[in-house]
């Protein structure tokens, strides 16, 4: 299988990049993306040239590390998947593959196809968690939660922060990442103490951070590799909302 691809380049967030035309020739549809891209490496380190840069590391779909826009989809062709598990196959032989980092303020390039996604982490240092007393922890059915409650805070609890929301989002909207977050706190016992806090922070946080407003287009629900409803989306609102009204009725510190 032979490909030709078409790879940002940037040496550093300083400096200006490019689009750089490689062709590859001899590769293994069953290789994965990521493979691919080893494989373009060892050939450029042979040939003497400086590698690509780019992110990985479970290479399982889990830490989201892997995060690029192909062919002007984050994750590239398919649904559900992350860009390491994304196979040749899916694409046809003597294609051109547009490859570059995800695009938004919130995300700058530090080289290549590596962007800084430490906003993510300050939003969750914001306020993504619980405070509780160490020691023993209380027996799992001493509170009881309901079946369906206890799933959708599983679904939210999928969301592995790798920015194709963000990526995809005309506006580079967070709302689906922070709103998957609050929902996944806020539906359960363990996040009810610091609830109305929690929202206040993390929007606040996500503001601070250059992300973009909401339009619902429901483009990241389409893009994200765990298939998150934009359900989260309108929890988020209503928890802000509450919160807020709440505060300035001095009801909440």
């Amino acid at each position: 299988m032979k490909i030709r691809l078409k790879i940002w380049r940037q040496p550093s967030r300083a400096a200006k990049g490019d689009f750089v035309f490689y062709a590859l020739d001899g590769l293994n549809p069953n290789m994965s993306f990521l493979e691919m891209l080893d494989f373009l490496n060892e050939k450029l380190i042979s040939e003497g040239q400086e590698p690509v840069a780019f992110d990985s590391d479970c290479r399982e779909g889990i830490c989201g590390s892997c995060s690029l826009m192909i062919n002007g989809k984050p994750h590239g062709p398919g649904f559900g998947i992350t860009t390491c598990q994304l196979y040749m196959r899916q694409f046809k032989d003597d294609q051109e593959i547009i490859v570059e980092p995800f695009r938004s303020r919130a995300f700058p390039v530090i080289k290549d196809l590596i962007v800084d996604r430490s906003a993510l982490d300050r939003i969750m240092q914001a306020g993504g968690f619980i405070s509780t007393l160490v020691g023993q922890a209380p027996e799992a059915n001493t509170i009881a939660i309901p079946h369906d409650v206890a799933e959708k805070a599983f679904d939210a609890a999928h969301c592995i922060g790798c920015g194709a929301c963000v990526a995809v989002c005309k506006n580079s909207s967070a709302s689906l990442f922070v709103g998957a977050k609050i929902a996944h706190l806020s539906l359960l016992p363990q996040g009810q103490p610091e609830r109305r806090k929690r929202v206040l922070q993390m929007v606040r946080q996500a503001d601070k951070e250059g992300f973009g407003a909401c339009s619902f287009t429901r483009a990241c629900e389409a893009v994200c590799p765990k298939a998150i409803s934009v359900e989260v989306i309108s929890r988020m609102y209503r928890e802000y909302l509450t919160s807020a009204w709440m505060k300035k009725l001095g009801w909440i510190n």
